[in-house]
């Protein structure tokens, strides 16, 4: 299912997944996410007229799942479809995953359990960001 909404921030929804705050909308963003089993087509076909294309990777509902690396290729189909959208990647990221999907071309990350879990969730938000922008300035 692709989930496309418009909606104020701060909005959480049962299914887990957060919206992000607007980007150039004032204070609504439109946004559009897939879960695992959806093809990246659908949200494919809605990229022009989103700020940020969500892809799960991990089903949503709640924290500790595991990345699932296989999503990182519907990450790299917006990418290369819409380079001038926000792919934003939410599921599993930790430092040992972002490489992944900054690699695939994600500029927007959510990671919940990797920082809330952290001896030091400042030095693990400031790695992840890192790595992000690393990739971001070679594109």
């Amino acid at each position: 299912m692709c989930r496309y909404q418009r909606r104020p921030w701060p909005c959480h929804q049962s299914t887990g997944l957060a919206e992000p705050p607007s980007l150039s909308s004032g204070i609504n963003a439109e946004y559009g996410g897939i879960k695992p089993g959806t093809d990246v087509g659908e949200l494919s076909e809605l990229a022009p007229s989103l700020e940020v294309c969500l892809v799960m990777t991990v089903e949503p509902g709640f924290g500790g799942q595991k990345f699932m690396a296989n999503m990182m290729s519907k990450v790299e189909h917006l990418r290369k479809n819409h380079p001038g959208s926000n792919v934003e990647v939410d599921g599993g990221l930790s430092p040992a995953t972002i490489e992944q999907a900054a690699r695939a071309g994600a500029n927007m990350i959510v990671s919940g359990s990797a920082v809330v879990k952290a001896s030091d969730a400042r030095a693990v938000i400031t790695q992840l960001r890192e790595v992000v922008c690393r990739y971001l300035s070679t594109k």
